[in-house]
């Protein structure tokens, strides 16, 4: 069993501490973490997205809705929840909220290699059911979050500048505002390609295997990059342990395994639509908060420190649901 855990996941943990050692060294720095997440969240995610769901036949995506609806429950609703505890409860700022609730609940499945050593093949349906619903759901709402957020404080920061100067220009309408902002977010790559490649599949249209195999070389790194570009943003700030991050970090690593481990057993289900659903979900947060941490300037300390706490506990928490489970 220990053997079966390390292997699943001490790769993750080396790949982020690889990042955090170059950076001491100084052999990165955080302009590097940049460049390498925007080549992440505009090509390496993508492709590895399009790539991995093309190669999902549809009648295999039909067969698993009990795990569609699990994990569709378990991530919306808890992203919902959380947003909402933060922003009302915690009285944080939109963009900070939605990151918090993109931590708790959306599990780096497409950054992680662990399905894959734990299921071997058949991982090939969690892996992709989660990321649609993570990449059609979750994560254009943070990125649209994100935006209007920064925006608003970015014209609020010039109001104040031409304050005494001239009277400021009348804002435009919230409505035009927000349908700017959200076509700007479906333009995004990561957005849009997991809808194109959903579209696909229910169409029944094949793609080739050569184009796919073509794709999938880059969308092969993203998984270590994303970590070791995380590890450096970690090396440059200064890792943030407080009840704010530990609260997030224990929601996605065992509230939310734990809520779908017993909903599923209610519901009178068993493996291996249990473990599969289950282990999924006990994956650590997403490297991608990171990356939106420092794209939008928003709580990049505390994003990477919850990413770090949440990859080095799911050593012990991983390892209690797959006991659980098997």
């Amino acid at each position: 069993m220990l053997d079966t855990i390390l292997g699943a996941l001490l790769p993750m943990v080396v790949t982020f501490l690889l990042g955090f050692v170059a950076a001491r060294r100084r052999d990165f720095g955080p302009k590097d973490a940049s460049i390498l997440n925007r080549m992440v969240l505009l090509y390496a995610v993508p492709l590895m997205l399009f790539a991995g769901t093309v190669s999902t036949p549809r009648a295999e995506l039909s067969q698993d809705l009990p795990l569609l609806i699990a994990l569709c429950v378990a991530i919306v609703g808890l992203y919902g929840v959380v947003l909402l505890l933060s922003r009302f409860a915690f009285r944080q700022r939109m963009s900070t909220s939605a990151l918090a609730a993109l931590t708790a609940s959306a599990p780096a499945v497409p950054f992680s290699a662990v399905l894959g050593y734990l299921f071997g093949g058949p991982s090939a349906i969690p892996i992709a059911i989660a990321s649609l619903v993570i990449n059609l759901t979750v994560v254009p709402v943070t990125i649209l979050l994100l935006t209007l957020d920064t925006a608003g404080e970015d014209s609020r920061g010039k109001s104040r500048a031409k304050d005494g100067e001239h009277p400021a220009s009348p804002p435009a309408p919230s409505g035009s505002v927000l349908a700017a902002k959200l076509a700007e977010t479906v333009k995004e790559p990561i957005v849009w390609v997991p809808v194109l490649a959903f579209v696909i599949v229910l169409s029944g249209a094949s793609i080739p295997q050569l184009i796919v195999h073509s794709l999938s070389m880059l969308g092969h790194a993203s998984g270590g990059v994303a970590l070791f570009a995380s590890g450096i943003v970690l090396a440059s700030g200064t890792i943030k342990v407080n009840w704010y991050v530990l609260v997030f970090v224990f929601l996605k690593n065992i509230v939310q395994p734990a809520l779908v481990l017993g909903g599923l057993r209610w519901f009178g289900y068993g493996n291996p639509i249990v473990s599969a659903a289950v282990l999924t979900t006990a994956i650590p947060a997403m490297p991608m908060v990171i990356m939106l941490a420092v794209q939008y300037r928003v709580a990049e300390a505390e994003a990477a420190s919850a990413v770090f706490l949440s990859v080095v506990g799911s050593v012990i928490t991983m390892g209690v649901f797959i006991a659980l489970t098997s």
